[in-house]
């Protein structure tokens, strides 16, 4: 199982971040779009390190369209010597016409069609194939030689989609590389939903789950002391309300019966009332969604949850942790690998 790290979003210490991510035993290293954009990092950390890959968990992908997004990554993908990974995500809709000011409409086909179109870019620069996409939603015919930056020397990036509910997983697995996990899953959803979803975008794809690969920011609660367990246990208690508050993932509190929690969750969000809401949270429901244990104890844990499951995971903690603990939790990953 590979494990991924976090860069920073201050773009004057990802050069440190990424440098301390190598030489501690990360394989990867992703940005999030937040509060700033998720590529700049990437060229920063690109130019730091020799071996990590490098990965967007998440780009909005409906805030750009194909064009920008394939000539990013494709930029991103020769500066990183072939280790950058376009990890794309649809965001909800409210925030792609309302803070984007861009359209939405049949998210699913949607994505499906921008992940076409990129590819279809990418084949007329590195193989030269003409530039006729099509689509419903984006049309891209007009390449000439001038805007054509020819050839990728490591050959085009790896495409990696989000998703949570089924549809959108499948599209993951008809046109994707590679599936981001939303932090908000449990393994029963993974099983009963996620991988479901992936093998029939598979087959629709023509494809196989050979050399694809899916990515989890699990939540991890740890600590050794009491008042570090009570901090962990706060942070995540507030993730977990925040996320069940939205609609969309409902779906996720309905396969364990949870489902009526959602529209409480979601009055007191609109109330601004985010304190009151992490009291909702249950033990129970903390840890399903969560491994709980102490630095020792995380890998094996996790390794006997969802080994069988994903492919690589990300250490998700919604609190501030030593970073020494987490030293400790991948080494565990990585005795006997």
């Amino acid at each position: 199982m590979k494990i991924d790290g976090s860069l920073t979003d201050n773009l004057s210490e990802i050069a440190n971040r990424a440098r301390q991510l190598e030489s501690g035993g990360y394989d990867g290293a992703y940005t999030f779009e937040g509060p700033h954009d998720p590529f700049l990092p990437v060229l920063l950390a690109a130019e730091h390190t020799e071996r990590l890959e490098l990965s967007t968990a998440i780009a909005v992908a409906f805030a750009r369209n194909p064009m920008t997004l394939a000539q990013t990554a494709y930029d991103l993908q020769t500066v990183s010597e072939g280790r950058f990974i376009l990890g794309l995500g649809s965001q909800i809709r409210p925030h792609i016409e309302k803070r984007f000011s861009m359209p939405w409409s049949k998210p699913a086909p949607r994505m499906r069609e921008l992940a076409l179109a990129i590819r279809a870019i990418w084949a007329c620069w590195h193989e030269g194939a003409p530039l006729r996409f099509d689509g419903d939603f984006y049309r891209h015919t007009l390449m000439t030689p001038f805007f054509n930056p020819g050839p990728n020397p490591y050959g085009p990036p790896r495409l990696w989609l989000a998703g949570v509910g089924p549809a959108m997983t499948e599209v993951a697995g008809e046109v994707a590389d590679g599936f981001l996990v939303h932090p908000f899953s449990t393994e029963r959803f993974l099983r009963e939903v996620t991988l479901p979803a992936l093998e029939r975008g598979f087959a629709r794809g023509g494809r196989t789950r050979e050399g694809f690969e899916i990515a989890f920011p699990l939540m991890i609660l740890t600590g050794d002391s009491d008042d570090e367990i009570a901090a962990a246990e706060g942070g995540v208690r507030r993730q977990l309300a925040f996320y069940g508050s939205t609609p969309a993932y409902r779906r996720v509190l309905d396969v364990h019966g949870w489902g009526e929690l959602q529209p409480e969750l979601n009055r007191l969000s609109k109330e601004g009332r985010w304190e009151e809401m992490g009291g909702l949270i249950g033990d129970d429901l903390v840890d399903t969604f969560t491994v709980r244990g102490t630095s020792e104890e995380i890998a094996p844990k996790v390794l006997a949850r969802y080994g069988d499951l994903v492919d690589r995971i990300s250490f998700n903690a919604p609190y501030r942790a030593d970073p020494a603990r987490w030293a400790v939790v991948l080494e565990g990953f990585k005795v006997g690998a």
